[in-house]
């Protein structure tokens, strides 16, 4: 048997310094030459040398591609999907640390020179020389790391069950690596004549409160979903105000009927979803001038566990036809008082029905030519282009507004759980027993990792088809597309299984030790042994 390169706790612990020296924030060029390092590496791997049909990159984009490496035993159907990404957040808030944001031994030193700078909790983490510092150590490269030296051990002992490392771009923005990783999956499924037994995600462990010390394994992902509102309302000069309606005005009644509406919260198993909130609300007027803001836009972010885009959607009106109504009856009130005639009422329409009245006003052609022309412009992000489209077919067809335009935008993560599955329940059983008896690991399960994760993309289920209402009102669904469709063929159950870390995307990033390098492998080698028949 061939000498491991990741055999043992300080092999990994190289490997991950490595792997974090190795810019590869979301949208930049490291994130593009990330993947093909990683091929580099294990294509020196033996297995690989004598498979290399097994080890491959497949283009998300014109700069990006994904990882995967399969590993396949003779004879053997049963596949256990190792999955990660290996995308960051920047490091712009690192200051003047900003040279050893990815040089993990350096900044955990340089932090003890700067100990009066922080809080209690975290000088105790720096100076116990438990914790690893820096950008990508926790979130997520060590997961990546942990699923080399497991599939390397694999490959060289010859486990006979399959193992699939699966490395994708772009998870902390939109998961265009994962959406398009879903296709691939569904492909080698039939090339290769694998059948999903497990789809295994490494996201670290998050806190659940301010000071959690738990170690949680993950039998499910929340969801998250962006309803969104284009405000139209009726432009008109300063000096007449009520001549018009501005687009703030609309805006301030569903954005103050939408922060932390309870309405949208889920209970599912003891664990509660977080409360909505706005994560942006502008105007579209580019430039000042004494004409009133008419357009406006909101985006609000919205935690899933059970429900689909279309509960969503119907929720998301119930409340904007409520705020209409408010803000219909606040403005006439205003006009009376002052003696003018109100211009309209606020009406609420969902964009599925702004586009099909657009069509058959202007046809098909023009409303598709707007469309392209704005989906084109890599000026803008998918949410910007999709409140561009709705905004551009509510110009042409004015006599609609004043208006609130419902709609979704990107990103959509479906929540999935299989805390039912008797083999998650089997595996998690498991994590406990060694967890405890091995290295004294107390290990809590959590129905919906918090973190929001890649998992979303597998094993969808949606016997009523909800996910409809999200393609019809995503108004650049061409331009971001999510394959429910595949992703239901990916029907087998989901953990996450991680490292111990704190503060992912924080300056203060960094990652539990032994956690990270003796615990968590061994528990998921265990873990995935136990699952050999």
């Amino acid at each position: 048997m061939e000498q491991l390169k990741w055999g043992t706790p300080e092999d990994l612990r190289v490997l991950l310094i490595e792997l974090v020296g190795w810019k590869s924030v979301t949208l930049t060029e490291g994130e593009s030459e990330f993947p093909v390092m990683v091929h580099e590496k294990l294509k020196h791997l033996p297995y690989f040398q004598e498979n290399t049909q097994y080890l491959k990159l497949h283009e998300v984009d014109s700069n990006r591609s994904f990882l995967t490496a399969l590993y396949k035993y003779p004879g053997i159907k049963q596949t256990i999907v190792l999955m990660s990404h290996f995308d960051t957040v920047g490091i712009e808030e690192y200051g003047d640390l900003e040279p050893y944001a990815y040089q993990p031994n350096e900044l955990t030193e340089l932090l003890k020179e700067r100990i009066a700078e922080f809080p209690e909790d975290i000088a105790t983490d720096i100076l116990s020389g438990d914790y690893l510092f820096g950008r990508g150590t926790m979130d997520m490269k060590m997961g990546l790391a942990m699923h080399m030296g497991l599939l390397e051990k694999a490959t060289s002992e010859k486990w006979p069950i399959n193992i699939m490392l699966l490395s994708v771009p772009d998870e902390e923005v939109n998961s265009a690596g994962m959406r398009e990783a879903v296709r691939k999956l569904v492909q080698m499924k039939e090339e290769y004549e694998l059948e999903y037994k497990l789809f295994v995600n490494g996201e670290p462990v998050f806190s659940q409160e301010p000071g959690d010390e738990s170690f949680y394994v993950y039998s499910g992902s929340i969801g998250k979903i962006m309803p969104s509102a284009l405000f139209y309302g009726k432009e008109t000069h300063v000096g007449e105000p009520l001549a018009g309606i501005t687009a703030n005005y609309i805006a301030s009644f569903l954005t103050q009927r939408m922060e932390w509406n309870s309405q949208f919260q889920e209970s599912v198993m003891g664990e509660a979803t977080p409360l909505p909130v706005t994560l942006q609300q502008k105007d579209l007027k580019m430039e000042y001038s004494v004409q009133t803001p008419y357009r406006a836009a909101a985006l609000y972010n919205v935690f899933l566990m059970e429900r689909t885009a279309a509960d969503i959607m119907d929720i998301f009106e119930m409340i904007a036809k409520e705020a209409a109504y408010e803000c219909n009856q606040a403005y006439q009130n205003i006009c009376k008082r002052q003696g003018s005639e109100p211009i309209g009422e606020v009406q609420v329409i969902r964009y599925q029905f702004l586009e099909k009245y657009a069509i058959e006003k202007h046809g098909l052609t023009f409303v598709s030519n707007i469309k392209q022309q704005i989906e084109k412009d890599s000026t803008l992000d998918e949410r910007e282009k999709c409140i561009r489209v709705a905004d551009s077919l509510l110009i042409q067809c004015q006599e609609l507004a004043p208006a609130i335009v419902l709609l979704f935008t990107p990103p959509y993560y479906p929540a999935v759980c299989s805390s039912t599955d008797q083999l998650v329940t089997n595996c998690i059983r498991y994590l406990k027993a060694q967890g405890k008896e091995t290295f004294e690991l107390p290990i809590t399960q959590i129905h919906f990792f918090n973190g929001i994760s890649d998992l979303s993309y597998v094993n969808y289920q949606d016997d009523k088809e909800g996910w409809t209402t999200f393609t019809s009102n995503t108004p650049t669904s061409k331009n971001y597309q999510i394959p429910f469709d595949d992703m239901k063929q990916l029907n087998a159950p989901v953990l996450n299984l991680g490292p111990f870390g704190r503060d992912a995307h924080k300056r203060t990033e960094r990652l539990h030790i032994k956690n990270a390098f003796v615990e968590v492998p061994k528990l998921l080698e265990g873990m995935i042994k136990m699952l050999i028949r």
